[in-house]
């Protein structure tokens, strides 16, 4: 998870056993310290804040490279959440989307550089006031990997599991954001260790985003489609009901959703529906846009506005740009969607995406 192509594989250090309360989760991307610092989260809206992002040392897989002004970014981040809602749990995120998967890969490959990374993560968590971890590993690309990843998981529940244990301390929460499905493909098919996630991880991050964005220049597409028409498997729907039939426990399965656009320049003014011929990217930074800059674009400009029932999605257009995205009718049947399948919960990439936390405030009282 980045910004805004997340997040992401995340993982979370957390109590193992899930309980039937909805996770209601939302990154917080520490380049906003300045303009969008964790005190002005609202805290009654979430019960899960991640701290994105933390990077290892790509030599020694531990987190000895952490800055003055980072560590205390990270007391903030914990303190400012505990004192305005105690009953929050504040993670931190690992490596996100600009980390790339070289780093994870190698450390992932031998028990040593696990156990390194393993202690370290546990000792940044305690030293901050952190409640749990988040792997997010953007991504396995092998077999190989994958399967590295399950030893990991079981590893670190270990450690989680013997220092609670030895310290008296509430254990620490452990979960990881994914691919929207349970299965990726780079140079070859590579699956998930769903056996490994049930057995370890509190809940996974899936990413139902980004089936559409810069990558796809050539058309428009909707983003984080509910639906997909097509049958190419690009949407939430697919990806949850691809994970479900892969074996993993409802409860630890959590939907992610987008606080942002994706922006294209369409070809032709006249010719602005989904899959629409287009010439690359439109407004906004590298093509994206926060939602309250959707809808700040969309009043400045008088954009035409659409809610699309076959993807449950929606898209606005103004002269030659073109934006896909979600709002309320959209994020109000995903949140639905979801509890009709009793899966875990739900996570925004970001929180300071919303605008005056409308779609937060919408989604926690759809799932109450």
């Amino acid at each position: 998870m980045e910004f805004l192509k997340a997040p992401i594989v995340i993982l979370s250090l957390t109590i193992c056993c899930v309980t039937s309360a909805p996770i209601k989760g939302g990154y917080w991307p520490s380049w906003a310290q300045d303009s969008f610092p964790p005190s002005n989260i609202n805290t009654t809206l979430f019960t899960h804040v991640y701290y994105a992002f933390l990077s290892p040392n790509p030599n020694t897989f531990q987190f000895d490279n952490i800055e003055a002004t980072t560590a205390s970014a990270l007391n903030s981040f914990t303190t400012t959440l505990h004192r305005k809602n105690p009953n929050i749990k504040a993670l931190f995120s690992i490596g996100g989307g600009s980390f790339g998967t070289d780093v994870f890969s190698n450390m992932a490959s031998s028990a040593g550089s696990r156990a390194s990374f393993i202690r370290s993560t546990i000792q940044v968590a305690r030293k901050y006031g952190f409640d749990g971890a988040d792997l997010d590993w953007e991504y396995p690309q092998t077999q190989t990997d994958m399967d590295n990843l399950g030893l990991l998981l079981g590893e670190w529940r270990v450690a989680v599991n013997q220092e609670a244990k030895s310290t008296g301390k509430p254990r620490l929460l452990l979960s990881a954001a994914t691919n929207y499905m349970p299965e990726i493909t780079f140079d070859e098919v590579c699956d998930y260790p769903v056996a490994s996630i049930n057995s370890n991880l509190d809940w996974i991050n899936a990413m139902c985003y980004d089936y559409y964005g810069p990558w796809t220049p050539d058309a428009t597409g909707p983003p984080a489609a509910l639906y997909d028409p097509s049958g190419d498997g690009l949407s939430t729907s697919d990806g949850l009901q691809s994970w479900i039939s892969a074996g993993i426990q409802r409860q630890k399965l959590v939907m992610g959703l987008p606080l942002y656009g994706w922006t294209w320049k369409l070809a032709d003014p006249s010719v602005h529906g989904i899959g629409a011929p287009a010439l690359g990217i439109g407004p906004g930074n590298d093509g994206s846009l926060l939602y309250s800059e959707v809808q700040q674009f969309n009043a400045q400009n008088n954009a035409k506005v659409v809610y699309d029932t076959s993807t449950v999605s929606y898209y606005s257009y103004a002269g030659t740009s073109w934006i896909g995205y979600d709002d309320v009718n959209s994020i109000q049947k995903k949140v639905q969607y979801a509890r009709s399948l009793n899966i875990g919960g739900y996570f925004f990439w970001t929180v300071v995406g919303d605008q005056g936390w409308k779609i937060s405030r919408l989604a926690s009282q759809t799932w109450t």
